[in-house]
């Protein structure tokens, strides 16, 4: 099976390039910026690029997006050109080529304001059911590319799986106040909690998508880590999550003290994977259980594919903010 990766020089493409070239499958990464992992470069955006890159391909995994970091540098219509026009472009050649799946990476983002109850209200318990509020162009523009993705298998039949993915990037937060108050391992352990996912088990997912997407048709799955709360812990955790987690998880609190981390005030909202986990069969293996008895054991609580790949910044460009522009 010939498979095309989009974005074969990110975070994400790469993971999968790696994983897919160490199991002896035919990947072909594609990608804007050269890299150990790309192909061929190009943009999704030159329809001729596309048409020449689909060719014999079994099955696309589309990665490459602007994303949240790139909304302070690039323009709203950069964002309809690459994550829409792109999103686009791929469809109609992989329809064109007979391709056999589908599967668009697209981010929990998508649910926009809708990640953010009043103060007075429950932390949000995000299931797919949730409508997606956009919040900026990022997510309004993954949004719609999704909605393509639906429209190409309702109106060709093409098998398309929409993965929405929560955050598995290394580098520090874009919040500036939480990159001041967190460690960046901390916070980012914490994150497991709620809205964090490993890449190694997002690469699962992914390659899962391809093997069940024929028979699924089209779906939209959160790819997020397990969390270890359930809806009678929402209310709670807007005000008291420590007390909430030491419930869930009561190892976390003796780890913590030992490395002198702190855990989140409030807890917002909470991704919830069930339904990636009941219909693709997925089993992500990293979550804040997992990190809690790792760190405690004095291991590192990433997969070995995290470690490998490491950080890789946004911008070309570096900030006096450090890798985030200022006023992001």
């Amino acid at each position: 099976m010939s498979i095309l990766v989009t974005g074969s020089a990110g975070h994400l493409g790469e993971a999968l390039m790696r994983v897919l070239r160490k199991q002896g499958r035919d990947p072909r990464g594609i990608d804007i910026k050269a890299s150990t992992f790309t192909d061929h470069v190009g943009s999704i955006i030159d329809r001729d690029f596309v048409r020449e890159s689909m060719a014999g391909v079994d099955a696309v995994l589309h990665t490459a997006t602007l994303h949240k970091p790139h909304v302070a540098t690039h323009t709203r219509q950069d964002f309809v050109d690459t994550n829409i026009t792109g999103t686009m472009n791929l469809l109609e050649e992989a329809l064109a080529a007979g391709v056999g799946c589908f599967i668009f990476t697209s981010t929990t983002s998508a649910f926009g304001d809708a990640l953010r109850p009043p103060p007075d209200q429950p932390a949000a318990w995000i299931t797919e059911q949730v409508a997606p509020i956009a919040r900026n162009i990022y997510g309004a523009t993954k949004t719609a590319a999704e909605d393509l993705c639906r429209l190409f298998h309702r109106n060709h039949g093409l098998p398309c799986l929409v993965l929405r993915t929560s955050r598995f990037f290394p580098e520090p937060d874009d919040d500036e106040a939480r990159r001041s108050a967190f460690d960046g391992v901390n916070l980012k352990i914490c994150e497991l909690l709620y809205r964090r996912v490993d890449i190694a088990d997002v690469v699962d997912a992914h390659l899962l998508a391809i093997e069940r997407a024929p028979e699924i048709g089209f779906d939209r799955f959160i790819i997020s880590a397990t969390s270890p709360f359930t809806p009678r812990d929402l209310a709670e955790l807007r005000g008291n999550a420590a007390e909430v987690v030491s419930r869930r998880v009561p190892d976390y609190p003796t780890v913590f003290s030992d490395k002198g981390w702190r855990m989140l005030d409030e807890i917002d909202r909470v991704y919830v994977n069930a339904h990636a986990r009941a219909r693709l069969g997925w089993r992500p293996e990293h979550d804040f259980r997992r990190a809690i008895r790792d760190v405690g054991e004095g291991l590192d609580y990433r997969s070995d594919l995290a470690r490998e790949i490491g950080s890789k910044g946004y911008h070309d460009t570096e900030y006096p903010d450090g890798i985030f522009p200022v006023g992001h």
